[in-house]
């Protein structure tokens, strides 16, 4: 998919009593030899966001509540929601306290509000399904094997993808934890990254969810119009199906895992034509498929 370098999505200022990103945990440590420890502790926060499409909510996912303009762009866009960028007209991202949502108290959540193409929400509308959203899940919700939308237009051949080669690859892997800015104070937070062909990291963007750090990192690309470009997407998780469905929708070409994939994720690859690198772990990696090369 290629898309502008200017859209016309308006993103409105983040709110500055937004639901923080980490949180400060009062813990007790109990150790062997030292005893028990009164110790702060850096938590991530996991939170419900409402993706709200033309005043009609659409789905409620679980994740860290940042960079939530380029979550909901690429949640649609991965979605097939939207089919550009340009469809969107304007975000916006408000706190939701916990009262107000019938939340348990200390569980606020955020609501992003998304301006859609007239045709787009039609089309929203007429296939609208219930999604559930949990941490790490992507097809919650989905009501029959034919909702899974695991068929599309095959990636066309480049000849840049042989260039992302072991040493690119393990080059981009090794960048990537400098940038996991959030993952460093608290763990438990996945990355998702953007990497040239030269294996220097220029994106991250990062969640609790996999699939959530993903569609960030698409949102941002697609808003500034460099999701045609050669490169590839590095993810610190395993190499699901949905992932490799997310980024073949929006027409990148390689991806790059530090786990392992799954069989479903390495045949998607497969059948859209994506490299796909997983167990990236220096020195070596494992190329599952091969891309789609130019001759």
């Amino acid at each position: 998919m290629t898309l502008p370098a200017a859209t016309a999505c308006t993103l409105a200022p983040a709110p500055p009593t937004a639901v923080p990103a980490l949180h400060t945990q009062a813990v007790q440590l109990h150790h062997a030899e030292r005893g028990v420890l009164a110790q702060d502790r850096v938590l991530a926060n996991e939170v419900p966001i409402a993706l709200v499409f033309n005043g009609i909510a659409h789905a409620v996912m679980m994740g860290t509540p940042l960079d939530l303009e380029d979550f909901a762009i690429g949640f649609a866009l991965s979605e097939g929601i939207i089919d550009s960028a340009t469809d969107c007209y304007g975000v916006d991202v408000q706190p939701v306290a916990a009262a107000a949502a019938g939340l348990p108290a200390g569980m606020d959540g955020m609501e992003v509000q998304l301006e859609i193409a007239s045709r787009c929400f039609a089309r929203l509308k007429d296939h609208r399904r219930s999604m559930s959203g949990r941490t790490g899940c992507g097809v919650c919700g989905v009501e029959s094997f034919a909702a899974l939308d695991l068929s599309f237009d095959a990636l066309p051949a480049r000849d840049w993808v042989a260039r992302v080669d072991l040493p690119t690859v393990l080059q981009a892997i090794a960048n990537l934890p400098p940038r996991q800015v959030l993952n460093a104070q608290a763990g438990a937070i996945h990355a998702a990254g953007w990497a040239t062909l030269d294996g220097q990291v220029h994106e991250v963007l990062e969640d609790v969810g996999r699939h959530n750090a993903l569609d960030k990192l698409l949102g941002r690309l697609a808003r500034t119009g460099r999701l045609s470009e050669p490169g590839f997407v590095v993810l610190s998780s395993r190499g699901s199906h949905e992932l490799v469905r997310k980024c073949a929708k929006l027409g990148v070409g390689a991806l790059a895992t530090i786990s392992a994939p799954t069989a479903m994720g390495v045949r998607m690859a497969e059948l859209t034509g994506l490299r796909f690198w997983g167990l990236c772990r220096p020195p070596q990696a494992v190329l599952y498929a091969p891309g789609a090369q130019s001759a």
